[in-house]
């Protein structure tokens, strides 16, 4: 089973994430790493600050806690987040 992570930054999202946008990629790589997070990016078409990140996870758990712990949450750059359960095969 897997989760999506959905986020909706600022409106002015640009202008604030440059001092935090370090931190957060390193917080998404090693999600990476540990085989938490499958895939993870920016949504495009348009580019409004809205991203996905796929975990692979039978709980909301482990991308509640991803959440809670991302720089650009913490720091007000994701104003809006949601986590919702997708069944695979």
């Amino acid at each position: 089973m897997h989760y999506l992570l959905f986020y909706e930054k600022v409106p002015d999202y640009a202008s604030k994430e440059g001092p935090f946008q370090s931190e957060h990629k390193q917080h998404v790589l090693s999600a990476i790493a540990r085989g938490d997070v499958v895939l993870a990016g920016s949504l495009a078409d348009p580019a409004d600050g809205s991203a996905m990140l796929i975990f692979k996870t039978d709980s909301s758990d482990l991308p509640t806690n991803f959440a809670k712990a991302d720089p650009y949450v913490i720091h007000g750059i994701v104003n809006h987040w949601y986590a919702r359960a997708w069944h695979t095969l």
